[in-house]
């Protein structure tokens, strides 16, 4: 008896033994094959996107086939580093596709990281950013290695069926072949797939594109039609107006197009038109077509008062490290001006203030805030503007002011959002913990694609609410305003194929101002129309430095 048990043991754990290797082995096939047909575009994610014939599957498989034991090895490990590498950047497309609706650049995105570790700091707390970074470099780290050992895994499994694998692989082929010869797809994607081998021509030509692109930009930054321009010749259309330029965060054209999330904005902006003529304030707005989409302000911000398309970090480090004349350093230029930044999201030190010629800069550190965080958004717009108002613009005497400031309540994910208060309660900000305690988790609103839009729309509302309050009961005869959006919402929000169009207007006391702007066919009021003229976001700066000129004309003319 003890002898049959042991020889029942032996059985049993060689049975075990094979078990373990054929779940091992279907593990590993899964794996690579998976990786092999994975899309880079959430969007593209379904299950039909798996059923596919991976040309590189089978080159691989008759490639190992026919390689002795040691360089089989050595290729499989090769293999599969390479294919853990692919994958890793098709998942990294797929968030910033879903994010910036563009893919990732694998030469100029990887400070994009730090950003990135910033946001989830500023919005999902210091323990939530902590767990999704180390999630994401095991991640990293892990890929590579399993896919490695999957494919040297399977390496294995063909040498020992080398007969079997050799017809298998024969015929798969015969049937990639047909499949492409005859176009057969399935679910709108061809049968006979290429995915693999698509995505590394694609990353290796935007890799070309990438580090050709700091040449090209080299060649469009060096000429400035303004750059000479004496400091008497500019402006001379705002001597003695307070200027002040704003930023709504994702304030885009969906925002006013959209049909859930339009009537509720378009209320606001009609209601605030109303108000402002009241004030004596008239306005014309317009389209400016972004740089980006989905996030990357700065780029927007940068595009918009250098008079450059910048859409990526490197020219963004470019430009703000050079002597280009910005949009708001022409008004230090001048002599005429004082020149003050209110940037609530910086809580560092930014060195691109001197590029923009802000000669003080508010920032989340010195504003005086003491309230609560609003998820990524460190305080309510309407506080942003009290302290403005109190810090800057309520002080009289001296030089006009040129201003820019960032307003950052309508940044995602838009829960919990502040509400409006009357301008004598903000104080130093405490009233807002109250405020916050009321509001809602950004986990539950994103749950659910409907409430992010509502969410979304609903801060809009409020940061246009704040700014045109904000003038109507502080603004004066020599104000005038000129605000935009900096760029469309998350993918979530506009849908896969909205546009990058962004809302602009200019808004003023003074009739002449809105006379020298005259031919540029902007709709009277805040909401541009349908037909309003749309322009790239880089042409804005040299067209308002040619209508506020010594007379309306040419960059030529203004030179002179």
């Amino acid at each position: 008896m003890p002898l049959i048990t042991q020889l029942r043991q032996l059985l049993a754990r060689g049975t075990n033994r094979r078990r373990r290797r054929a779940v091992t082995s279907v593990l590993a096939a899964v794996l690579v094959f998976g990786a092999l047909v994975l899309p880079d575009d959430l969007i593209r994610l379904t299950p039909g996107a798996f059923v596919r014939i991976p040309v590189e599957g089978i080159a691989g498989a008759a490639l190992l086939l026919l390689l002795p034991p040691r360089p089989r090895r050595v290729v499989a490990v090769l293999a599969g580093v390479v294919l853990g590498l692919m994958t890793l950047l098709d998942l990294l497309n797929m968030g910033f596709r879903a994010v910036l609706v563009r893919p990732f650049d694998p030469v100029l995105d990887w400070g994009l990281f730090g950003d990135a570790a910033s946001f989830l700091d500023d919005s999902a707390g210091r323990t939530g950013a902590i767990a999704a970074v180390v999630g994401a470099v095991l991640v990293a780290l892990a890929l590579p290695v399993l896919m490695a050992l999957a494919v040297l895994r399977l390496s294995q499994v063909l040498a020992r069926h080398s007969s079997l694998a050799t017809r298998g692989t024969l015929v798969l082929g015969t049937a990639w072949l047909v499949s492409a010869a005859l176009g057969l797809q399935l679910a709108g994607a061809p049968l006979a797939s290429r995915t693999t081998a698509e995505h590394l021509d694609d990353r290796a030509q935007q890799v070309r594109t990438s580090l050709a692109d700091e040449r090209v930009f080299a060649a469009e930054a060096a000429t400035d039609p303004f750059g000479s321009t004496p400091p008497d010749r500019l402006l001379n259309g705002l001597r003695g107006k307070d200027v002040i330029f704003t930023f709504i965060e994702s304030y885009g054209r969906t925002a006013i197009d959209d049909p859930v999330i339009g009537p509720g904005v378009d209320k606001v902006l009609a209601d605030g038109t109303e108000q402002l003529r009241r004030a004596g304030f008239t306005a014309r707005s317009g389209w400016l077509t972004s740089s980006t989409a989905g996030g990357g302000s700065w780029l927007a911000h940068s595009t918009f008062l250098s008079g450059l398309w910048i859409n990526n970090q490197q020219r963004y480090r470019t430009v703000t490290s050079s002597d280009r004349l910005s949009l708001t350093r022409a008004f230090r230029r001048t002599g005429a001006w004082r020149t003050v930044g209110i940037m609530p999201g910086v809580s560092r030190s930014w060195p691109e203030a001197r590029f923009y010629g802000l000669d003080t800069v508010y920032d989340s550190r010195t504003l005086g805030y003491q309230g609560p965080t609003f998820s990524w958004s460190r305080m309510p717009d309407q506080y942003s503007l009290s302290a403005f108002e109190r810090l800057q613009h309520g002080k009289r005497g001296g030089k006009p002011l040129m201003s820019e400031i960032i307003l950052t309540s309508s940044h995602n994910p838009w829960a919990p959002l502040p509400k409006m208060l009357g301008w004598g309660r903000v104080g130093d900000g405490s009233v807002y913990r109250a405020v916050k305690a009321a509001g809602k988790d950004p986990k539950d609103v994103w749950q659910d694609a409907a409430r992010v839009r509502t969410e979304y729309g609903r801060a809009i509302q409020y940061s246009l609410h704040s700014l045109l309050s904000y003038v109507e009961k502080y603004g004066r005869k020599n104000t005038v305003l000129v605000f935009l959006g900096d760029h469309q919402p998350v993918p979530t929000v506009t849908g896969q194929h909205a546009g990058r169009d962004v809302p602009v207007a200019i808004v003023a006391h003074d009739p002449a101002v809105l006379r020298r702007i005259s031919g540029w066919g902007w709709q009277p009021g805040l909401r541009p129309g349908a037909r309003t003229p749309v322009w790239r976001m880089d042409t804005f700066r040299d067209r308002f430095l040619t209508a506020y000129g010594p007379r309306s004309g040419s960059a030529h003319q203004a030179r002179k």
